[in-house]
């Protein structure tokens, strides 16, 4: 990795460049713009894409400063908590797990793997989960001593911090637009706040309704002069919803580029960039980067003969 600040961990964890693959389209010639994605997947098959970059402040405290208890908290299919209980387990951290909604008689495939790599697992009513405060936060640290807490999905300055390290792999390349997908607007935040260019940045809302973002970037300090877009078209129902039709542009997308998506986050991106790009959305000449935010884990509660790469 070209980040100075994964020095001290890579090796434990093993990583490996992201690259920037071109989409060759018909579609794309016809408009007169050129497509690309940085494959932030194939940094690791389980920390990949931004949960790395979200993490990696919180981690790298963690190895340094001592406190070898790391809490966080996560819905029953989280990316965010399956790649935190690798990584604490790969750096011999202890983690903890704080899971919405009650035990499930049959666990998810991600809580399921949260446990075999080592992570402690405490179940909380939805209604506690969204009403967490201070007294729950001194509670914790009653019960499990000294630890270092990370928000859920990484949502803090830290997390904005380490998401905005990925722009060291594009900022160079002069795109006119860079897109992503928005859950909790922690990675969008990095992304825009260290974006020195002129790249327009596109927001691919996950979650039907979110209508607070300007109010998330407000939180996590981000310029309010930056050149954002947040498009709330193709979130599908809701946060890891689905249809047939996006079942199969996702299929389509990986015999023609060979590039795995999720349904949750990157295939609802490419599948809005597809019909932005039907609807003219991108002036002739532009050249577009998509950032792949990895998650492919999500894709296993679909069940087998789903998708042509599962």
């Amino acid at each position: 990795m070209p980040l100075s600040v994964f020095s001290k961990i890579s090796a434990a964890l093993q990583l490996n460049e992201p690259g920037i693959t071109d989409l060759e389209d018909n579609l794309f010639d016809k408009k007169g713009i050129s497509v690309s994605m940085l494959r932030l997947d194939n940094i690791h098959p389980v920390i990949s894409g931004n949960k790395l970059f979200k993490l990696i402040y919180f981690l790298k405290d963690g190895v340094e400063s001592g406190h070898k208890t790391i809490i966080t908290f996560g819905g029953a299919y989280s990316n965010h908590l399956a790649a935190t209980a690798f990584a604490c387990e790969s750096l011999q951290l202890k983690c903890i797990g704080i899971v919405r909604g009650e035990r499930a008689k049959n666990l998810s495939h991600t809580l399921q793997f949260c446990l075999e790599h080592g992570m402690q697992i405490e179940f909380i009513s939805r209604s506690d989960y969204k009403n967490v405060d201070e007294s729950y936060l001194n509670e914790i640290t009653k019960t499990y001593g000294e630890h270092i807490l990370i928000p859920e999905g990484g949502f803090s300055e830290e997390g904005k911090c380490g998401a905005s390290l990925i722009n060291e792999y594009f900022e160079s390349k002069q795109f006119t637009h860079v897109a992503l997908a928005v859950g909790t607007g922690t990675t969008m935040a990095g992304i825009a706040d260290a974006n020195k260019t002129n790249s327009k940045i596109l927001g691919f809302g996950i979650l039907k309704g979110m209508n607070d973002l300007q109010r998330r970037l407000q939180f996590l300090k981000v310029d309010s002069t930056k050149d954002v877009v947040f498009i709330n078209d193709y979130h599908f129902g809701g946060y890891a919803k689905k249809a047939c039709e996006l079942i199969s542009f996702m299929n389509y997308f990986f015999d023609k580029h060979l590039v795995p998506l999720d349904f949750v986050y990157t295939g609802k991106m490419m599948f809005g960039i597809y019909d932005l790009a039907r609807k003219n959305f991108f002036e002739s000449g532009s050249k577009v980067l998509c950032i792949h935010t990895g998650g492919l884990q999500g894709n296993k509660s679909l069940g087998e003969k789903v998708l042509h790469y599962d």
